[in-house]
């Protein structure tokens, strides 16, 4: 309720008397510390040097020995779970996150919407005078809603955060990334060839958004949520930065675990019998068909290193010093932060938090993929295309990610990784730093704990209460609980007992140091969850989840999966989902405007998102271009969706139309007129595809070909690929190509606009009507706008 008018209201303002109060602005308390959160993306719990990995990261090293480390701190093996589960305190299927948001069902556990009576964090301290910066990956906002036209009620901006520098989605494409500034989309400051990297712009405005409110108000406390990209696939990086780790990893992924382990248990981070489970500890690999109708490996499978070709162990290693420069170049980015900080003398009055979301990714399977997007489209990759990129691996024209043994490397003692309820997919760093405040240096904490334990630390130690209210809703429960008593005191005993897991079929429960986990494979499509084995660990003492105690203690098995459902069921968990990843993504999901046979899009604006665009998949489709091209010479691109990595675009050069399409980065299939462009007014320039069989499920063929009006000039054979263009936010452009191109083919330089001629709109109709019909309907609608 708004503050009480104090002042006196007279006839006349000279007897009146002021009263402020109502009208202030929220104020923090003098003296109220600034919090900083970094998250990092995808980084197992051994891949830092300070958790005993082989990657160098002194400034998160600098952290650690500025504070507190914990080595039983978990996440929920994914990253929008985790990280709504981390900035409001929530279980993750209470936020309706059960898993990403662009896999959302629409189930009350899995809408990709958190409700507002789960008030985040930057709400919290906004209202309470703290200024608030969101910089990078959000991805806590649907599908749908990722738009200029959607509401902003998801966004950064509208939970809670002043200002925001990013992307909205998974991922992103770190040399062209799908930029996002406050509440719309911009382009990147400069190009790869002119130095730029997302992390370092990430860093810079970080710096610039701190600077700028400082400038004004020196005491005014902040909270920066920084969040870069590093280190989710595509594992993009500097060369310099790849080059440090040349030759690192050619003993392979199974001497680095071991190499790991000894490290940590040095560290005192694992204990000293701690020993490795199998490289593949949930069986054999199950053979799974592709589009191609040939067989591959399941995803979830680790080659041993000695069964590889040198071929295979030259690129996974290769792969291993990627991933690598990748980390290492975003500590570096996290030092220059610190640095600012500390110049600035904000950094003692600053509680840092470092956590990753999840454990390190699977994703790229047990050959690793230079392009990820086939593991979206479920196309297998091939060992000689991989090998052809090998020099060009981290660059603009790769997209890229390791094979699953350094998942397990980087996950090191644990087994399996991202996605799973082992402790590969839950266990992470967690770092807590504020020796103003909070003393320590280098200390480990071995008590359990949980990311949704996060929000009523921050509160606690910083002194703020949580509210009764956001934004006029009551607020909901906290399922976390304060970590202060572990921080302060190394024998305290953990002030959580319980915490049930769940994600994508996988399931797990730990309860006062005993943890039940079921063996059913994640995105398997299997179903049959009440024929799941359970396994039971202590984890006190083996924290790899090493020896299963089920057949000693079934009565403790019963215990805990009982458990699990009555936990399972108060934060509201079902219906468990462990569909394929093709078939969660290719759900049908709410759009803006209904789909419809035909769409019309303006010259010039901003680029759509795939998920609110015309569909082309699977399906006849003809793209028109209404032109006036009044003398020759007109060149660029008319129409482009997607990347190089998976899209088709419609362009003009060398006075011609042609016509791409981007097969998921394997091939580039090419149609180019065989005239020369028509001059005039209102004309149409088009492609057209007639679909006439399928090469493989979702896989369509046919015939492309290009009209000047009703005039064919062209024509190919071309098949289109079963899924998603890109999960990096790469769209629909008209009149120009933004973020990374399609194809080099393209005239002039990024993002290759169409000039020496008037592109008036683009029409994309897949009703599978004849071409001439459409062409003169077309022609006709046109005319009448």
């Amino acid at each position: 309720m708004p503050a009480q008018f104090r002042g006196r209201i007279d006839l006349d303002i000279r007897d009146s008397a002021p009263d402020w109060t109502p009208f202030e602005p929220p104020k923090a308390p003098d003296g109220a510390p600034n919090v900083v959160m970094i998250v990092l993306d995808d980084v197992g719990f051994s891949a830092l040097s300070c958790y005993g990995g082989p990657i160098e990261t002194p400034n998160i090293d600098r952290l650690a020995a500025s504070g507190v480390r914990f080595t039983q701190w978990h996440t929920t093996a994914l990253c929008s779970p985790t990280r709504a589960a981390l900035l409001t305190g929530r279980n993750h299927t209470r936020n309706s996150m059960a898993c990403i948001t662009e896999a959302a069902t629409g189930f009350p556990n899995a809408s990709g919407t958190i409700p507002p009576e789960n008030g985040m964090l930057s709400q919290i301290l906004g209202e309470q005078g703290w200024n608030t910066y969101a910089l990078g990956k959000w991805h806590l906002c649907p599908s749908d809603e990722m738009n200029l036209a959607s509401t902003r009620r998801n966004w950064p901006t509208g939970r809670g955060f002043e200002r925001f520098y990013g992307f909205l989605g998974a991922e992103t494409n770190q040399w062209y990334p799908d930029l996002v500034y406050d509440n719309h989309p911009v382009d990147q400051p400069a190009t790869p060839a002119e130095g730029y990297h997302l992390t370092t712009d990430l860093t810079d405005k970080a710096i610039e958004f701190i600077g700028d409110a400082k400038a004004l108000a020196p005491g005014k406390p902040f909270f920066l949520y920084f969040a870069p990209g590093a280190c989710h696939a595509p594992h993009h990086a500097p060369k310099e930065w790849i080059e440090k780790f040349r030759g690192r990893f050619d003993g392979g992924y199974e001497k680095m675990r071991e190499e790991t382990l000894q490290r940590q248990i040095a560290l005192g981070l694992v204990p000293e019998d701690t020993v490795l489970p199998p490289i593949n500890p949930i069986g054999t690999p199950q053979t799974r068909t592709g589009p191609d109708g040939k067989p591959f490996p399941a995803l979830d499978y680790t080659k041993p290193w000695d069964t590889l070709g040198d071929d295979e162990k030259r690129l996974y290693a290769r792969m291993a010093e990627v991933y690598a420069g990748f980390l290492a170049h975003a500590d570096h980015e996290i030092g220059r932060l610190l640095d600012y900080l500390e110049e600035s003398r904000n950094l003692d009055d600053t509680l840092v938090v470092l956590v990753s979301d999840n454990g390190a990714s699977g994703e790229g399977g047990p050959d690793g993929s230079v392009n990820e997007n086939k593991f979206f489209n479920g196309i297998p990759d091939s060992l000689e295309e991989n090998l052809a990129a090998i020099d060009e691996l981290g660059g603009t024209s790769t997209y890229n990610h390791y094979p699953t043994g350094w998942a397990m490397a980087f996950n090191t003692p644990f087994k399996m990784w991202k996605r799973y309820d082992y402790n590969g997919g839950t266990a992470d760093p967690c770092i807590l730093s504020w020796p103003k405040v909070l003393g320590h240096g280098g200390e480990l904490r071995h008590q359990y704990h949980h990311v949704v334990d996060i929000v009523p630390t921050v509160l606690d130690l910083i002194g703020v209460e949580m509210p009764d209210q956001i934004g006029g809703h009551v607020q909901s429960r906290m399922d976390g609980v304060s970590m202060r008593s572990a921080v302060a005191e190394a024998d305290a005993p953990s002030a959580r007992h319980a915490q049930f897991y769940a994600m994508l079929g996988s399931r797990s429960i730990w309860h006062d140091g005993w943890k039940a986990v079921s063996t059913h494979p994640v995105i398997s499509g299997w179903s049959h969850f009440n024929d799941d084995t359970w396994e039971l660990y202590n984890t006190e003492v083996d924290r790899s989840e090493s020896h299963d105690l089920a057949a000693e203690h079934p009565d403790r098995v019963r215990e805990l999966v009982n458990l699990w459902f009555a936990e399972a069921g108060a934060n509201q968990a079902f219906p468990l989902d462990d569909r394929s990843a093709l078939e969660i993504l290719q759900t049908p999901r709410p759009q803006l405007a209904s789909p419809r046979s035909r769409y019309i899009y303006r010259a010039g604006g901003a680029e759509i998102p795939e998920s609110q665009s015309v569909n082309v998949r699977n399906r006849s489709f003809v793209i028109a271009a209404h032109v006036d091209l009044p003398e020759p010479g007109a060149e660029g691109v008319l129409f482009a969706h997607g990347a190089r990595f998976g899209g088709h675009a419609l362009y003009v050069k060398d006075g011609r139309l042609h016509y791409v399409y981007n097969f998921v980065g394997s091939l580039e299939q090419k149609v180019d007129a065989t005239e020369e462009l028509p001059t005039g007014s209102d004309l149409i320039l088009s492609a057209s595809f007639e679909k006439d069989g399928e090469v493989a499920p979702g896989v369509a063929t046919g015939i492309l070909s290009l009209y000047h009006g009703e005039h064919k000039v062209g024509e190919g054979r071309i098949k289109t690929q079963p899924g998603m263009f890109s999960l990096a936010g790469e769209g629909l452009c008209v009149g120009y190509d933004g973020g990374e191109p399609v194809t080099d083919d393209y005239p002039g330089d990024r993002p290759h606009r169409f000039t020496g001629g008037t592109l008036h709109r683009i029409v994309v109709d897949v009703s599978g009507e004849p071409y001439v019909d459409l062409e003169r309907e077309a022609a006709a609608m046109l005319a009448r706008e």
